[in-house]
């Protein structure tokens, strides 16, 4: 006969525990309970049968796994919270009491605790870290922007404000960044950092008002982790490329708004401090000196009567040079003898030429007009290697004025107005620039070159901007909507696909439909049947082509009658899989269906919207025929 179990003391009410229960097992309050899940990870589980978990009640409540809450129990900052609460009461004490030299006795020794050993514990390599840095860099950023208040203190802003401009400042060096997109919430930014995409939300420069029911001690809990983690992230990723961290800053520079400018990147000198011991003393190096260098030196050193400094330098140049001249060698495949490969060095990685990306704006040089953000596009221009200067009424810092003739474009977002008691030197200077507005250097970044400026020019009607960050599979992809948007200085609408002709406009009293067209009659004529502007697109197709309107007949039929059999053979093999399937499968198979279907309509209706919008480019742009 087994052994009995007694209710409740296996299974889910064993598994599980209760917030009530865990909070009178970790003896402490719900603020600290709170704030040790945030800091651990650990969250509320969801047993299969509540009522099972909760040893036959049916009164809800939250429920977490027993195994996480006996490992919150050894936890060192559960430790120091409860250190603090001994204290506060002692502290308490000793000020109503008025004994003023031990409350100070007990301030100076308030107990303080760490987050180091958790921020190794969850990210246990380097990459981890970095891929998880997305929330940390938007709580920074929207922190870095709050008023100060009495639940934000003032040094937590300042705090926050050093992590964000160091951040763009590694961006901006490394010139990590890849994409861009204006939106209503604020600036979304994408770099890739350590082969690994990071994505980050910066608020517009508005006043912010907190809103009361917002709870700040969780958002702050959560910004004691996240400071944590990016210090350590910012100091690996500072040294890896050669800087010291922090970067120093002027507050000279800060106190007159220089913003980023006020922090300088120093290079680290820790690499460059020459050895006492010789490179090539056996257990000094990782690096093997051969007996033949040594023999080689000792020879030049009784020759010349070098002195004992330059031994160590002329025996380590012997080794570097058999270093360097150190290459792979070609060796024959064992399976096929005629082929080698030929294996590239290090020095030939380093040697191939960069990204023309990176150094986008490179060539160019930008002025801010006043009423542009001066911190996002400062950082946008700098991290594709581009100079940009700004009025001094927006801070100090900028490297040249407004009359600097290097200047080739001008970012403005102001209405074009006339300009009078305009001097001969100031008219010649704005016709050597191109006045842009904002979007011209986003829609740039997004399409990786150079777009053309005359779209975005100073008080016309912008091309749509759309996000960069449809990644996913079967989504709506815009990488061509600024060329296909886009209208030269002839005022015709450029891009030769999807192009629109006057045959093919839908003439007054028709409704316009969707127009595809796939460059080859035989596409046209499948998706004729049911499409009546394919089989316009087919018709016209066929009357270049030279064919008469009987042969046109029937291979329309042929086509439409494959493409039904084709759709028969295709449904009916779908519908037999279906039947195959478990219930449990068929449904998920039918929620993935579900989604292709919607995620199908909405590309589609992102395109008509966009084949409206160049219809309505190309009627409103000049020279065009009313």
């Amino acid at each position: 006969m087994g052994r009995l179990r007694q209710k409740g003391k296996a299974g889910a009410a064993k598994a599980y525990v209760t917030r009530s229960m865990a909070i009178k097992k970790l003896q402490c309050s719900l603020a600290d309970f709170r704030r040790l899940c945030i800091l651990k990870g650990i969250f509320p589980r969801e047993p299969r049968n509540r009522k099972r978990a909760n040893k036959g009640s049916s009164a809800p409540t939250s429920f977490y796994y027993a195994k996480d809450i006996a490992y919150l129990a050894h936890e060192p900052v559960l430790k120091k919270l409860r250190e603090h609460k001994a204290f506060a009461k002692k502290l308490a004490r000793a000020l109503g009491r008025g004994e003023w030299s031990s409350a100070k006795s007990l301030e100076d020794n308030k107990p303080v605790y760490r987050l180091d050993h958790i921020i190794k514990e969850r990210y246990p390599t380097f990459t981890d870290a970095v891929r998880d840095i997305d929330d940390a860099l938007c709580m920074i950023f929207l922190f870095a922007s709050l008023p100060s208040n009495d639940r934000i203190s003032t040094s937590l802003v300042e705090n926050c404000s050093r992590l964000a401009a160091e951040w763009q400042l590694y961006v901006m060096r490394t010139h990590s960044l890849r994409k861009v997109f204006l939106s209503i919430k604020g600036v979304y930014y994408q770099a890739e950092v350590m082969d690994q995409p990071v994505t980050w939300l910066i608020p517009y420069q508005f006043t912010q008002n907190i809103p009361s029911d917002v709870d700040v001690r969780v958002m702050l809990t959560f910004l004691e982790l996240y400071q944590t983690l990016l210090g350590f992230v910012f100091f690996k990723l500072y040294t890896d490329i050669g800087l010291v961290y922090p970067p120093p800053l002027d507050l000279n520079k800060q106190d007159s708004g220089a913003g980023i400018g006020a922090f300088a990147l120093e290079e680290s000198n820790r690499d460059k401090v020459p050895s006492m011991q010789p490179q090539g003393a056996v257990g000094q190096s990782n690096s093997k000196v051969s007996s033949k260098a040594v023999r080689k030196t000792i020879k030049a050193l009784a020759a010349s009567g070098v002195s004992e400094e330059s031994e160590s330098d002329a025996l380590l140049h012997s080794v570097d040079t058999e270093e360097q001249d150190e290459e792979f060698v070609l060796k024959p495949s064992v399976s096929n003898p005629e082929d080698a490969v030929n294996l590239p060095t290090l020095h030939m990685i380093s040697s191939n030429p960069q990204s023309h990306v990176a150094n986008l704006f490179a060539p160019y040089t930008f002025f801010l007009s006043r009423e542009t953000s001066r911190p996002i596009f400062e950082f946008v221009v700098r991290c594709f290697g581009g100079r940009i200067g700004w009025s001094s009424t927006t801070g100090s810092g900028s490297p040249f004025d407004e009359v600097d003739d290097s200047i080739t474009h001008v970012i403005i977002d102001r209405p074009l107005v006339q300009r009078v008691n305009e001097t001969d030197a100031d008219s010649d200077r704005r016709r050597l620039r191109k006045y842009v507005q904002p979007q011209w250097i986003v829609d740039c970044i997004n399409a990786g070159k150079v777009l053309l400026e005359e779209p975005y020019l100073q008080g016309k009607t912008l091309p749509p901007h759309l996000s960069p960050f449809g990644d996913r599979e079967g989504a709506y992809d815009p990488a061509g909507i600024t060329e296909d948007t886009a209208v030269d200085a002839t005022g015709e609408a450029t891009g030769e696909e999807n192009e629109i002709t006057e045959e093919e406009q839908p003439s007054e009293g028709e409704t316009e439909t969707e127009h595809h067209t796939d460059g080859t009659l035989a596409v046209a004529m499948e998706t004729a049947h049911s499409d009546p502007a394919a089989l316009r697109v087919a018709e016209l197709q066929a009357e270049v082509a030279g064919m008469d309107y009987g042969t046109f007949e029937k291979k329309l039929a042929k086509s439409q009658k494959k493409t039904k059999q084709k759709q028969e053979t295709s449904g009916g093999v779908e519908d037999m899989n279906k039947m195959l399937l478990s219930n449990k499968q068929r449904k998920l198979y039918e929620k993935i269906k579900y989604s292709e279907r919607k995620r199908q309509a909405e590309n589609a209706k992102l395109e008509q919207r966009r084949k409206e919008i160049r219809r309505g480019l190309k009627k409103n742009a000049p020279g065009a025929s009313t």
